[in-house]
């Protein structure tokens, strides 16, 4: 097998160098706005050798040309069309201004692009997601969309990658590794998601087979850059759901940009759609800052700034849920006492200094840190009625409980708390060699967590009362995980052939295990204007326990869990496609994973409980197609299209069973349109589908997965009108956007956990737990 492997390294090698073999001149453009700002996700297309290109995040494109005339045009949805005629007789650099056309559309615009930077990614434009209707306005809405993606409860912001779980996901802002509050058991727990999307310039995001630079997770990838403002700016956001505030600036020297931005989060509304009746009292802020100071044209030090602090109380009153069909129809009927109380505060802060030695050498030095403390503490007596209902509609008791299947009693309680101290420290270097580009660096983090674990339920039913679950534990962690990365990355993104070859190694002093994972990703570009492209990636990737991996569904700690590992093997063929004269990308991906040292969990709502064992084996394939572009002109549309499997042996006897995120079909579309002739009045559509999910009763090991939840469907539409004016005062609005927005307008029962209740025959009866119900919200957003 190394062999093997070893071969096709070679091979590939020497296919990219003979694609260098030129003698052509380089032209490099550069694209900018009026505030001389680079513009990414231009098209590009060179004339005579009708030569198609996309430029990348620092707005350029670099290209090979035989010497003569040429001519260049460039398309984007925001600027107006430019043309330009140059000769070449050496190497060449143009700077090319565009034009803002008078109406801006400021969408999400997430490109698929032939030519990336990072082969796997796929590249975010988020210069304004607030088109995008959702019950939260959280960005990871946006990622929800995208091919391999699935998010199965609009109120949280977690998300699964190709049969991977939430905790398999890296997140990255500018480069700083962000922390997820560990204690939230359910969505409408949630505060606000890190992202901010008022303070967000880029997003990349790639669903597997990443390069080594990336950290040590088996799902994805999302690295998030936030702005540096060119001028002053503010935004004011409203809804019935909550708003924000945001302030970004420069000084006169244009050597300190800043930016700030405060949010409030506010779903009492929305929360009152749920079953569970009762009072919702959700409080959630946070306030964020990115501030960059630049030394010189070589040096720039930026930190970002992050506290959050969110509050949730519920005093949940009654429960009424209709389930079952026309042939037999129950009613689940609960009477609530008590309260959950949940506060959990996160501050992150990070100092990042990039320093460029020479104009082929740059180092960053990062030195970061997490302080979160979160609590948790419940006590609820539910007292539940089960029965039958008649459907007969001539009856005079239709619709009414006609006997009585089960009664009883259930008591919960908890007290919980987690304490989590996290500094890490990553150095990144950057040295271009000729066209390849060299990188490597090291990363220490050290973690520092406090647990205490209180819980127990007791179950009153058919007079017999029974305790089904004691937790009771307390544990404290200090670790550290020390890591390295080096990478060579051969050719540009607007090479035939572009490679890059990496290895990464991971260190964690808890378990003593010491892991090296070579990565390669491969792309070919072929056809007419190189309008197809041919991407290969594998590589293999480990993910180190963090606390919660080590504590079982007992609360027991273990210490000998080691790192789950998996392969990644990854095939994908995008396409350019030129339809109504407007540009489209269709691209297809098809993936094998393979995973040993696997952790099982289950999945109740969003909180994940681990067997902390490495007892399993798994694996998971599948195919994502999305297809992306102007289906209406002047505004950017896709569809995506997933299939997975995913199964995993626990070596029980039992043989390969489907694991909690196997959701076998997967859909998501995101399409606006406007009224002809005014792009100022448009309707944009968020539409998700997922099969259902597998789920069996608790505590059945052996049956956790024999049953098939219901299919999860979802519909949000928004209806905007904007305005833009010639403000003459800095206080005076340049545009002001109002909104409607109909949340889960097909008024769906979506369930995503179910609630089992016994009958007075011992039966089980798995009662689905709805999710939120059909909400109007408004918007108004004025930008200074």
């Amino acid at each position: 097998m190394s062999r093997i492997f070893i071969t096709t390294f070679i091979l590939l090698f020497a296919l990219c160098l003979s694609g260098f073999a030129q003698t052509n001149y380089e032209l490099k453009l550069e694209l900018v706005d009026s505030l001389n700002q680079p513009v990414e996700d231009a098209q590009v297309i060179i004339m005579p050798d009708s030569i198609l290109r996309t430029t990348n995040r620092r707005g350029e494109v670099r290209i090979q040309l035989p010497e003569g005339q040429h001519s260049i045009s460039v398309f984007h949805l925001q600027f107006e069309k430019y043309i330009q005629n140059f000769s070449v007789s050496q190497d060449l650099t143009l700077q090319v201004p565009l034009t803002y056309k008078t109406e801006l559309l400021q969408d999400v615009s997430v490109t698929d692009r032939i030519y990336k930077d990072d082969i796997t990614m796929i590249h975010v434009n988020a210069k304004d997601v607030y088109n995008l209707p959702s019950a939260t306005g959280d960005f990871s809405k946006v990622l929800s969309t995208l091919p391999g993606v699935s998010s199965n409860n609009e109120l949280s912001s977690a998300y699964s990658v190709r049969g991977g779980n939430y905790d398999e996901n890296l997140i990255y802002v500018n480069g700083v590794k962000i922390y997820r509050p560990q204690i939230v058991s359910a969505g409408r727990q949630e505060g606000l998601g890190f992202i901010n999307i008022d303070l967000v310039d880029q997003v990349d995001f790639s669903a597997g087979a990443w390069e080594a630079a990336y950290g040590d997770k088996l799902s994805s990838v999302l690295n998030v850059y936030y702005k540096e403002p060119t001028r002053h700016e503010a935004t004011i956001n409203l809804s019935l759901l909550g708003g924000s505030i945001y302030l970004g600036g420069i000084n006169n020297k244009k050597d300190l940009s800043y930016t700030i931005s405060a949010r409030h989060k506010n779903t009492k509304y929305l929360l009152g759609t749920l079953e569970t009746q009762g009072q919702y009292l959700p409080k959630f802020t946070d306030v964020q800052s990115f501030i960059t100071k630049k030394f010189g044209d070589r040096t720039k030090l930026s930190l970002l700034i992050s506290t959050a602090i969110n509050n949730y109380e519920t005093i949940p009153e009654r429960q009424q849920t209709d389930f079952g069909n026309l042939q037999a129809s129950y009613r689940l009927s609960i009477a609530f006492d008590g309260r959950e109380l949940l506060d959990y505060n996160t501050n992150q802060a990070a100092l990042i200094l990039s320093h460029q030695f020479s104009d082929r050498f740059q180092s960053t030095l990062s030195l970061s840190g997490v302080l979160s403390s979160e609590r948790e503490n419940y006590e609820i007596e539910a007292g539940y009625l089960l029965c039958d209902v008649n459907t007969n509609i001539g009856s005079n008791r239709f619709n009414e409980c006609v006997n009585v299947l089960g009664v009883g009693t259930n008591y919960s309680y908890g007290r919980n708390r987690l304490d989590a101290q996290i500094i890490a420290v990553e150095q990144k270097n950057e040295v271009k060699i000729g066209e390849h580009l060299l990188q490597f660096g090291v990363n220490w983090d050290h973690e520092m967590i406090e647990d205490r674990l209180d819980e127990y339920e007791l179950i009153d039913s058919a007079d017999y009362v029974t305790v089904t679950e004691v937790l009771d534990s307390e544990a404290e962690l200090s670790s550290d995980k020390v890591g390295g990365f080096a990478q060579l990355v051969i050719g540009n993104p607007g090479s035939t052939h572009q490679l890059n070859m990496g290895v990464r190694a991971s260190y964690w002093t808890y378990s003593e295990q010491f892991i090296l994972s070579p990565r390669l990703q491969y792309a070919y570009r072929f056809g007419l204007s190189d309008r197809n492209t041919i991407r290969v990636s594998t590589g293999h990737y480990a993910q180190h326990p963090f606390y919660r991996e080590l504590r079982d569904r007992t609360g027991t700690i273990n210490p000998n869990v080691k790192a789950q590992q998996s392969v990644h093997a990854l095939l994908a063929w995008d396409r350019q496609l030129m339809i109504w004269g407007r540009s489209f990308v269709l691209s297809s991906e098809g993936y094998y994973k393979y995973l040993w040292d696997v952790n099982p969990y289950d999945v109740e709502n969003v909180k994940i409980r681990y067997f902390a064992s490495n007892q399993a084996t798994a694996y998971a394939y599948g195919f994502d197609f999305r297809i992306n572009g102007e289906f209406i002109e002047g505004t950017e549309s896709w569809f995506s299209l997933g299939i997975l499997k995913t199964e995993e042996n626990l070596h029980t006897g039992n043989g390969y069973v489907r694991r909690p995120t196997d959701q076998r079909l997967n859909l998501g579309i995101f399409f606006q349109d406007h009224i002809p002739n005014d792009p100022s009045v448009k309707v944009s559509l968020n539409m998700q589908f997922g099969s259902g999910l597998p789920f069996g009763p608790p505590g059945d090991d052996d049956n956790r997965s024999v049953y098939s939840g219901d299919h999860y469907t979802r519909v949000d539409v928004g209806f905007s009108k904007s305005f833009t004016f010639q403000a003459q005062q800095i206080w005076l609005p340049r545009s002001l956007w109002i909104g409607a927005e109909v949340l889960n307008l097909l008024g769906t029962d979506n369930a995503l956990t179910y609630t089992w209740v016994k009958d007075v025959n011992n039966n089980n009866f798995a009662v689905p737990n709805a999710l939120s119900a059909r909400f109007l919200n408004l918007r108004l957003i004025a930008k200074f």
